[in-house]
């Protein structure tokens, strides 16, 4: 378990990532902007839209993430659910984009719509779950190593960040070739969107088959204890103070990323009087530099440690937040500065606390004698999404009570009150700002250090050496 993994197998991991990144990516750039302007949405029930999503996938990560705990199969617990759920994520995200007209009449045509669209995003929310999930709990599987796992998630992150970006590229030239025909161009996005989703994960599987079987036969001839029940494992995890800590680091820097480009396109168009391409070049902007970080603070993580190299990107991130506010219409060259900054730090809030999860689990195991790679990822991701999507519901309400108006298909631009300009502001820069500084503060109380994590393993190892061979399998 402790074996180096060969570039190979690091970069077919990474390559698990790109497509589920270029998935979510489309969707937090450009689902809620597609639903006011391009489908006709009122901007309540595009937000609504988003919750419910969110809700059901954070709903079913706990139980995708106990069911990959128990799947017996010589491919391991992990791998069937990626082959299983690649196709059906592809072939819903395309459905999400099509714009169906089921009464002539805009306003009779707003809750069919409506339902529609909730159908959809519960199917591509649990498809999702079913190939992403079991993903990312390989990671405290494939090595125990403190710093080798934060090698192997700046791959995954690279791969994450570079599908975010070339998802962004790809949508750009879509626009280009369809000018004026925003239904048609987001239906392309959807399809070729489906295809760079699907095959990755197939590369990700071959490249890791290997490895995981060898795993998998390892696993099994070490003695398990018995599986509890589910509620049982959740109440443990949640007792688990690091963990607990983890999820308040990430929860509060996702957060900040997701709503962020959640109100950005409104921010760049409304407020700085931009174009559609110009919301899609500041998000990759920041995705960009994010990228070429990624690897510099991996580096820096094994000489400096993981906290405080969180501590540095926060700083920078918060201060490109607090920029943003106080940018005005015409600083066009400013709001790209300000975009290469915050990039500095969501390349640490995509790589720390995903590098953090795997000793945490550790250490709940030295606790408890369980090991639950599933319950713990899936507790992570669970409480995730049920903050983005009240943060992601929360930016439709705000845009629809500050008296936003959308656009009509076919009618000018509208020209958007001081109501509206002002809160999109507030969006883009006080909110942000307050909770990455909540993050910082559960940063500093994190303990595990790297001297700790390798005490923990050493008496995890003496653990199975003195544990008796008879000790009942699960």
């Amino acid at each position: 378990m402790n074996q180096r993994l060969s570039f190979w197998e690091k970069l077919s991991y990474g390559a698990g990532d790109f497509g589920p990144a270029i998935a979510a990516n489309l969707m937090v750039v450009f689902q809620l902007i597609f639903f006011t302007n391009v489908a006709g949405l009122n901007p309540g029930l595009a937000g609504t839209v988003l919750l419910v999503g969110k809700i059901w996938d954070a709903v079913n990560d706990p139980i995708v993430g106990f069911l990959t705990d128990r799947t017996q199969s010589r491919w391991g617990r992990r791998l069937p659910w990626l082959v299983g759920g690649a196709i059906p994520l592809g072939v819903s995200f395309a459905l999400l984009w099509i714009v169906p007209s089921f009464h002539p009449d805009p306003q009779q045509n707003q809750i069919p719509l409506f339902w529609y669209y909730v159908l959809v995003a519960v199917a591509v929310n649990t498809f999702y779950t079913v190939v992403n999930l079991p993903y990312t709990a390989l990671t405290a599987e494939l090595t125990q190593d403190y710093d080798e796992r934060t090698s192997l998630n700046s791959f995954r992150f690279g791969f994450s960040i570079g599908g975010s970006i070339l998802s962004l590229i790809v949508a750009l030239a879509i626009f280009q070739l369809l000018p004026g025909q925003p239904r048609q161009q987001y239906l392309t996005l959807g399809i070729v969107g489906a295809v760079l989703i699907t095959l990755p994960v197939y590369g990700c599987v071959g490249g890791l088959a290997r490895r995981v079987l060898d795993l998998e036969q390892r696993r099994r001839a070490i003695p398990q204890p018995a599986t509890l029940p589910i509620l049982a494992q959740l109440k443990m995890a949640l007792s688990n103070r690091p963990f607990l800590l983890v999820i308040g680091i990430y929860l509060c820097s996702w957060l900040a990323v997701q709503n962020t480009v959640a109100i950005i396109p409104y921010f760049v168009k409304n407020w700085m009087g931009l174009t559609d391409q110009a919301f899609t070049q500041v998000v990759l902007a920041v995705q960009v530099t994010a990228l070429v970080m990624l690897f510099v603070w991996a580096q820096a993580s094994a000489k400096l440690g993981k906290k405080k190299v969180y501590f540095w990107g926060m700083t920078a991130w918060i201060a490109a937040q607090i920029g943003l506010f106080f940018l005005q219409p015409g600083q066009t060259g400013l709001m790209f500065g300000l975009a290469v900054m915050a990039g500095l730090g969501v390349a640490t809030a995509y790589l720390i606390p995903w590098s953090m999860i795997p000793d945490v689990i550790e250490w709940d195991e030295l606790r408890t004698g369980q090991r639950r790679e599933g319950i713990f990822y899936a507790l992570m991701v669970f409480l995730q999404k049920i903050g983005l999507a009240i943060g992601l519901f929360g930016v439709g309400q705000a845009l629809e009570l500050s008296g936003f108006i959308k656009t009509v298909a076919g009618q000018p631009e509208p020209v958007q009150p001081d109501s509206a300009l002002w809160t999109i502001r507030v969006m883009i820069g006080p909110l942000p700002t307050l909770v990455l500084i909540l993050g910082l503060v559960f940063a500093y109380f994190y303990p595990i250090t790297k001297a700790k994590h390798a005490e923990i393993l050493l008496k995890l190892a003496e653990r199975q050496r003195l544990q008796p061979a008879d000790t009942p399998k699960s």
